[in-house]
C-alpha cells in the first residue's frame, strides 16, 4: 500500500516525463542536453518516489473504535500522491529553467 498513490500517478508522470522530453523543438539535441534531460527526469523521479514515501509515512490515520475506523484515511493515499506529484513538477520545472538557460537562444 505505501506505493499505491505513485502507481496511480504513474501514467501521468510518464506523459510528463515524454514532454518534457520531446519539447520545445527549438533547443539543439546535443548529447549534453539528453544526458541533462536524463539526470533530470531521473532525479524527478526518484524524488517523487521518495516524497510519496514520506508523505505515506506523515499521516495519522484516525484511531479504531468499536464501530471500526473513523473517515479520514482515505487521506492516506491523497497525501503521497500530493507530495510525489508536487516534488516530480518542481524538479522538471527547476530542470526546464535551467535547460533554457543552458541550450537557449542566444540573443
Amino acid at each position: 500500500m505505501r506505493y499505491l498513490a505513485i502507481l496511480l500517478l504513474a501514467p501521468w508522470l510518464l506523459i510528463l516525463c515524454w514532454a518534457y522530453w520531446a519539447y520545445p523543438k527549438s533547443l539543439p539535441r546535443t548529447s549534453g542536453r539528453r544526458i541533462f534531460d536524463f539526470v533530470a527526469l531521473l532525479l524527478a523521479m526518484i524524488g517523487a518516489v521518495q516524497c510519496a514515501v514520506i508523505g505515506f509515512d506523515m499521516v495519522e490515520l484516525p484511531p479504531v473504535d468499536r464501530f471500526g475506523r473513523a473517515s479520514g484515511g482515505i487521506w492516506q493515499q491523497v497525501l503521497p500522491a500530493l507530495y510525489g506529484y508536487g516534488a516530480f513538477a518542481a524538479v522538471l520545472v527547476l530542470a526546464m529553467l535551467l535547460r533554457h538557460a543552458c541550450w537557449g537562444r542566444r540573443r
